[in-house]
């Protein structure tokens, strides 16, 4: 007689031998190595899943941001087309136009932003880490860093989830018969592409057309000029950058290199200083070298500090003798300033330590656009007077490579 096992035969001297190899394939796991499996796939889950969400999360803000522009950009160039860009005085009235070409499902009047925007988001340009801002006190287009617009910020809420204040441009050009005019240019609009929803932070959900700052950014008032957190720009402006930029900026030509000239072999395409000028927002609102003393005697609790140039030039005009200039040159030397630590960290600046003192430079309007790295600005040096040129006092930077920066970069409004 013979049993069938699995289509398999035995005979019945075989069956204790065949029911003993079934009690060895039937063998499970231990509760201790099920215990282990477990912990190492949750530890490999909770070091993959949160990148893999924060990655996903970062794709879906990024094409929310692109597909809104795009229409955004699309509905602009209709308005061109037909000739209602252009001639609005308020930021309302140009609202009110828009969207007739793009759905707006809700429009805030400047009284009543928060009905359309949240109260609260975190913002911040550059390396500069996001910071509250306070959204109730946006109400002009100022508070988005355009100083001449002088127009009122209008609420939106748009049918696809986003939600935006706009600012109008009055200066707003259009051409129809061009298919070059984009419209961006008439416009401010900070957006949220996941409306009322966190993070509600810059560079995430919270995304921006022409909005150079957000409210009252000044890392120090003096004397009625808001001074910006320091930054060092983390990408050069290429020359092609330049030109097609230029005329928006304020730049007078494009041209960063060493002394052979302007243009020709003495350009190239690490313009720090021209990066600083477009995060700024443009030229003027780049410190002149009188801006930066006014920030000197504050970083040095001295006001009686001056660069050195400027005590060469009062020296000149003040009409002394040659004797006399010496004379005044002689008690200059030895003179140090020094500046407050915590003043210059709260500016958010590293300076550079070398030579057997700190120093750091920071761009001005005035010496940007020509000359090796370290002559684009005001030096400043934490135990003797101050320079704004060269300097055999400032650690050489000229051996560094040209796409290599160590200049700060402060915007003034």
């Amino acid at each position: 007689m013979k049993l069938n096992f699995f289509k398999s035969a035995f005979t019945l001297a075989e069956v204790p031998e065949a029911r003993q190899h079934i009690r060895h394939w039937s063998k499970g796991f231990t509760l201790a190595e099920v215990l282990i499996t477990l912990a190492i796939i949750g530890i490999v889950a909770a070091l993959t899943i949160p990148t893999l969400v924060q990655n996903f999360q970062s794709r879906a803000w990024d094409t929310a941001s692109e597909v809104f522009q795009k229409k955004l950009e699309e509905s602009l160039k209709v308005m061109n087309v037909q000739g209602t860009l252009a001639g609005y005085t308020t930021t309302e009235a140009f609202v009110d136009e828009l969207s007739k070409h793009i759905k707006i499902t809700k429009i805030c009047k400047n009284d009543d932003l928060m009905s359309c925007f949240e109260d609260k988001v975190y913002w911040g340009t550059g390396d500069i880490e996001p910071s509250e801002v306070e959204m109730q006190k946006i109400k002009n287009a100022k508070d988005f860093g355009q100083e001449e617009w002088d127009t009122e910020v209008i609420g939106a809420q748009f049918a696809n989830g986003t939600s935006g204040l706009i600012a109008y441009n009055p200066d707003c050009r259009q051409d129809p018969y061009s298919n070059q005019v984009t419209g961006t240019s008439c416009l401010a609009i900070l957006y949220d592409t996941s409306a009322y929803r966190n993070p509600n932070t810059s560079g995430k959900d919270l995304r921006s057309i022409n909005v150079l700052k957000l409210g009252n950014e000044c890392a120090i008032e003096l004397e009625g000029l808001c001074f910006s957190t320091a930054f060092i720009p983390d990408k050069p402006m290429t020359m092609a950058e330049c030109n097609a930029e230029k005329e928006k900026l304020g730049i007078e030509y494009c041209c960063f290199g060493h002394e052979e000239g302007f243009g020709g072999d003495g350009c190239d395409d690490y313009d720090y200083w021209g990066a600083a000028v477009r995060q700024c927002g443009g030229v003027n609102n780049m410190p002149t070298l009188a801006q930066l003393e006014i920030l000197g005697k504050y970083l040095y609790k001295d006001d009686n500090f001056k660069f050195l140039n400027t005590i060469v030039e009062d020296m000149y005009e003040s009409g002394l003798t040659e004797e006399e200039m010496i004379e005044y040159s002689n008690s200059l030397m030895g003179k140090s300033y020094i500046w407050d630590e915590e003043r210059v960290a709260a500016l958010g600046i590293t300076p550079i330590v070398g030579d057997g003192m700190s120093v750091f430079a920071i761009f001005s309007r005035e010496y940007g656009r020509y000359g090796s790295i370290n002559v684009q600005g005001a030096i400043f040096t934490n135990n003797f007077i101050l320079g704004s040129s060269p300097s055999d006092l400032a650690p050489n930077t000229n051996n560094l490579p040209r796409d290599f920066n160590t200049d700060h970069a402060i915007c003034v409004y």
